[in-house]
């Protein structure tokens, strides 16, 4: 009798979005990331959190070719985007929130979510009413100038715009920056249902504990390097984290 090899074990199938091991910098000679590297799985919220300075929104910059990587990978679907442009980055369904200057001040917000559909106009029609059961306050100041609408606001438009072309992935630099801490908090529990209804998010945050409790897994960053990494549970309650990089509020609010 003939013996059976046996089954190979299937290939588990690539993140969607990696960034392996890069060193990137804005000044030639001069790396704000050494070896820094990050995955996100389908489905996935990763959060990155840090001391300022760490290179947090630098690594989402070099993800989306905004900053130059000088070494190092970043692959979408398992293909290398590394310095794409971000157009070309948009039209393969990555989107990119800025932390500053992220809406058009001197357009309506109708037309900030027109833009959004630049490379793809007829997009527009198919989303917009999907973008307004997201966000129905941008709906109420559809007329009015991006400009005068409250931070918060603001936020909830830039995110709008960025989802109008329906990508798979969303990256966020800092999105409840300077915002009063109720609105922070409405900010979060946008993200959470935007990542519930099929968009893939790697979300940068000063607000660290918040960050960690609503991620699937988060990235701590050092000096442009991974300094831990884990679930969102396990870097919440993480003695060394909350000593370094968390300080007392955490612990307080555990205790």
């Amino acid at each position: 009798m003939s013996e059976t090899s046996p089954t190979p074990p299937a290939k588990q199938p690539e993140p969607l979005l990696i960034a392996d091991n890069l060193t990137a910098g804005y000044i030639p000679g001069v790396n704000i990331l050494n070896d820094c590297s990050l995955e996100l799985a389908e489905g996935e919220l990763v959060g990155i959190i840090g001391p300022n300075g760490a290179g947090k929104s630098t690594l989402v910059k070099a993800m989306f070719g905004l900053v130059n990587v000088r070494d190092g990978q970043v692959r979408h679907r398992g293909e290398e985007i590394t310095n794409l442009k971000a157009n070309k980055l948009v039209s393969r369904g990555i989107g990119y929130v800025p932390q500053n200057n992220n809406v058009f001040s001197a357009l309506t917000v109708t037309e900030n979510l027109e833009m959004g559909t630049f490379l793809n106009p007829p997009l527009y029609k198919e989303r917009v009413g999907i973008i307004g059961d997201m966000f129905p306050r941008l709906m109420e100041r559809a007329d009015q100038r991006a400009g005068s609408l409250s931070g918060g606001e603001r936020q909830m438009l830039a995110m709008g715009r960025a989802l109008m072309m329906d990508p798979s992935v969303l990256l966020l630099d800092e999105p409840s920056a300077g915002l009063s801490p109720a609105l922070q908090d409405e900010v979060f529990i946008r993200c959470h249902q935007i990542n519930k209804a099929g968009v893939s998010i790697v979300m940068v945050e000063q607000n660290a504990s918040r960050c960690l409790q609503i991620c699937d897994r988060g990235y701590v960053l050092d000096q442009g390097s991974n300094a831990y990494t884990g679930t969102g549970k396990e870097l919440l309650t993480d003695p060394k984290v909350i000593e370094l990089y968390l300080g007392t509020l955490v612990k307080d609010h555990q205790d």
